[in-house]
């Protein structure tokens, strides 16, 4: 039996809506078609996980958020992301559904690159969003979650580097979710040029640990002829907020996208993370990284889906597991035919801390091509006594060899992530979680 998902929400809602964010005519329809939608199709089934009783539909839609005038204004917990040494130049905060904060070089702007909301996109950059928004990479109508994501998207940013622009500097995005009722339905469309080349990092946060809500967010990375796109993210949703969080790439002809993922939700998860290698000697590594618990349950699936020839894909993903929690980690290399002389590589390891939580790796290698090399490894265990007693014999406590042990087994994402601070918010975000 599955809990009641009918929305409270109609047509004049979605519309008003549009209507009131000065939206493209297409927009409007494309939201009109997808809410229909969305009552005649499934949910996802994903793998080994229920999520009929989840909920998807008991949220707030609408909050603002005030702007700010200075980042001393935020919080701490926000602050931590930011690099603290060098003022941010290029950053955009979003508090709920509003921009906080916005910055982007001159030298960036005069060269063509944008960085806006996803809004403002729709107004001064129509053609450009029209061109890219949930076509190539997320379609409306795959499951439920995609389609009331398209019915309902009130926030996220696009962004888009010209041809031949190379960001020597990374962009930042911070989506915070303040109001602990509000839903975050967040779409983050990014598209690099040929030869065009630009490091992306994102930060999610809330607070409602007893008030529940959701998020369902869609992630569109469009990598043309020899571009290369860097992407880290850390999610941190907490308990409060069941989570649909779906990243597709699309890299063309000589491109790479690079994933680096630290995924610290503490409610119920989702998580979809598929890149297609379209283009001959395209190229992706999908790293991530998660630690579960409480009673939480996630289900994780990376996908690089080879269709160029000599493409390479790499999965890696790391769970840590304690308490209740249990999660399903889905690593998935399909070559298909014609994709000659690609290479499909993929490792999924989980440890487990408690003797209730649980995690299942499951290592899948779908070869429709005969000249190609492929390979995985999945491991499920306990923290190796040798290694702790080989640190404790050199006067280490228990704990804080475990403590090392941990942090050891989870730094191949974490030095992944490119902004120092980022990666010492994850860091600290990994040390409350499992402490």
């Amino acid at each position: 039996m599955t809990v009641e998902t009918k929305l409270p929400f109609n047509k004049e809602y979605i519309d008003q809506f549009s209507r009131d964010r000065n939206e493209p005519e297409w927009m409007k329809s494309l939201r009109l078609q997808a809410f229909d939608q969305a009552d005649t199709l499934e949910l996802p089934k994903p793998d080994k996980t229920k999520i009929g009783k989840w909920n998807f539909s008991r949220f707030k839609h609408e909050a603002q958020g005030e702007k700010i005038s200075s980042l001393s204004e935020l919080p701490k917990e926000i602050q931590d992301f930011l690099d603290q040494e060098n003022a941010p130049e290029n950053l955009l905060i979003q508090r709920n559904q509003s921009v906080a904060y916005t910055a982007l070089k001159d030298e960036l702007k005069n060269k063509g690159v944008i960085f806006t909301d996803i809004f403002t996109a729709l107004v001064e950059h129509e053609d450009l969003v029209k061109r890219y928004y949930m076509k190539d990479a997320v379609s409306v109508d795959e499951h439920r979650l995609t389609a009331l994501h398209a019915a309902l998207m009130n926030g996220g940013i696009f962004v888009y580097v010209p041809k031949n622009v190379q960001l020597e500097e990374p962009l930042q995005s911070i989506f915070w979710q303040e109001d602990p009722e509000v839903a975050l339905f967040n779409h983050v469309l990014i598209v690099a040029d040929d030869n065009s080349s630009l490091t992306y990092v994102e930060n999610y946060i809330s607070h409602n640990h007893e008030q529940e809500t959701v998020a369902n967010i869609v992630t569109e990375v469009i990598a043309h002829n020899n571009a290369k796109i860097s992407f880290g993210a850390v999610d941190n949703f907490a308990a409060g907020t069941t989570t649909y969080v779906n990243r597709r790439g699309v890299a063309y002809r000589d491109a790479t996208i690079d994933w680096a993922l630290g995924q610290m939700n503490d409610g119920n998860t989702v998580s979809e993370n598929v890149t297609h290698l379209v283009g001959d000697n395209s190229e992706s590594n999908a790293k991530t990284v998660t630690v579960g618990r409480g009673k939480q349950i996630q289900n994780f699936t990376a996908n690089i889906t080879h269709f160029g020839k000599e493409s390479e894909g790499h999965i890696l993903q790391h769970g840590v597991m304690k308490d209740s929690a249990s999660s399903i980690f889905n690593g998935i290399g399909k070559i298909e035919h014609g994709a000659s002389k690609s290479n499909a590589e993929q490792e999924s390891r989980v440890l487990m801390l408690s003797e209730k939580a649980r995690g299942d790796a499951n290592p899948i290698l779908l070869i429709d091509e005969d000249d190609v090399t492929a390979g995985h490894a999945a491991s499920v265990g306990r923290v190796d006594p040798l290694q702790l007693y080989y640190l404790m014999s050199r006067g280490i406590t228990q704990k804080e060899a475990e403590r090392l042990i941990i942090h050891g087994f989870l730094a191949p994402v974490v030095n992944k992530l490119p902004i120092s601070s980022v990666r010492e918010q994850l860091t600290q975000v990994i040390e409350r979680k499992v402490y």
